[in-house]
């Protein structure tokens, strides 16, 4: 049954760290120029005619604030660095605020970057927005990835989204190579977690919204890391799904966790599901506390610091976890020693 469908008869039986907007940005060393080898494609994509695609140009789309800055930073550093075609990686970039001084420091950090930002008027979403168990959780650009398929250009027809709190450590071309069959996500799926804990028992105790979840078996995945057909997103007309569901939360409070329900309610058990190692999450601990975690067992190709705690406020802090020391390489911030000594 369609969200759509479930909030209708809802209706008929109802009986009625804060975004940082002021203040300078940090600022950041430049980054190494990362180079393509001989057997990387010559491609550019900025020459492409307007809706062609081209699968050798990876796209990848990150937001960008005042706030997550400084890991969305070490994100694209950790990205270029591991990755075998460098110059065939274009950045898209969602910002909500201060895009001319976040351009600024995408070009002086990464001057030899591929990128594009889009703007996010966060208004589209202020009114959907239900209170979740962190404020983080409620900002409106965490509910940007709901509209990647309206902010980007058809010329992209794939697209890799990262959160803003991991490095990847691995060459990005083989998650980007990954075949999504007939379905529209891609992502880690972890089936041993407990999926009813992700929504309340009003849903649960709900036949007409349970129904949504009929013929699929649904797991738990993690929103941070996903890879999206676009085209079949559009097709689908998912973000118009997502939102209706973030009306129905908005009317029954049917989940506590920001933006990644409505994505659960969509997907969960119609998903590609992609190798574990490319979402080793939770390294920021739990929602509250954000204690320190060890690896989950495997291999890794990107580290996450899904949760409360975030590596570069730890290191400041002189309260690391030993993870931490992981993402330390990939920090490009400016202390105030360094700017007074250059």
């Amino acid at each position: 049954m369609s969200p759509l469908a479930i909030l209708l008869i809802l209706c008929i039986g109802a009986h009625f760290p804060a975004t940082v907007t002021s203040g300078d940005l940090p600022s950041f060393r430049e980054a190494p120029a990362f180079r393509n080898g001989v057997e990387c494609p010559r491609t550019m994509w900025s020459a492409l005619p307007k809706g062609s695609y081209d699968p050798s140009i990876i796209h990848i789309a990150m937001t960008l604030d005042a706030t997550y800055l400084r890991g969305s930073i070490a994100g694209v550093f950790s990205v270029l660095q591991h990755a075998s075609c460098p110059e065939n990686i274009v950045f898209h970039f969602i910002a909500s605020h201060r895009r001319a001084e976040l351009r600024r420091i995408i070009v002086t950090t990464f001057p030899y970057l591929s990128f594009h930002l889009y703007h996010f008027d966060s208004n589209i979403v202020k009114g959907k927005i239900s209170s979740s168990i962190r404020r983080a959780l409620d900002q409106p650009l965490n509910y940007a990835r709901i509209y990647l398929a309206d902010l980007l250009p058809g010329g992209v027809r794939r697209i890799i989204y990262f959160d803003s709190d991991l490095i990847v450590v691995d060459d990005v071309a083989k998650l980007w190579e990954i075949n999504l069959g007939p379905h529209v996500l891609g992502a880690p799926e972890y089936c041993h977690a407990n999926f009813t804990n992700y929504f309340t028992a009003r849903f649960w105790s709900n036949p007409t919204l349970t129904a949504s979840f009929r013929g699929r078996k649904p797991c738990y995945f993690n929103t941070g890391v996903m890879v999206i057909d676009l085209w079949r997103w559009r097709e689908g007309k998912f973000t118009e799904k997502l939102e209706t569901w973030m009306r129905i939360q908005k009317r029954y409070r049917i989940y506590q966790l920001g933006s990644l329900p409505p994505f659960l309610l969509a997907f969960a058990g119609d998903v590609e599901r992609v190798e574990h190692r490319w979402n080793q999450h939770g390294l920021g601990g739990d929602n509250l506390e954000g204690l320190c975690r060890n690896l989950h067992p495997g291999p890794v190709s990107l580290l996450h610091w899904s949760g409360k705690g975030k590596p570069w406020l730890r290191l400041d802090s002189k309260r690391p976890c030993p993870l931490d020391s992981l993402w330390a390489p990939y920090d490009l911030f400016r202390h105030a020693s360094l700017l007074s000594d250059s």
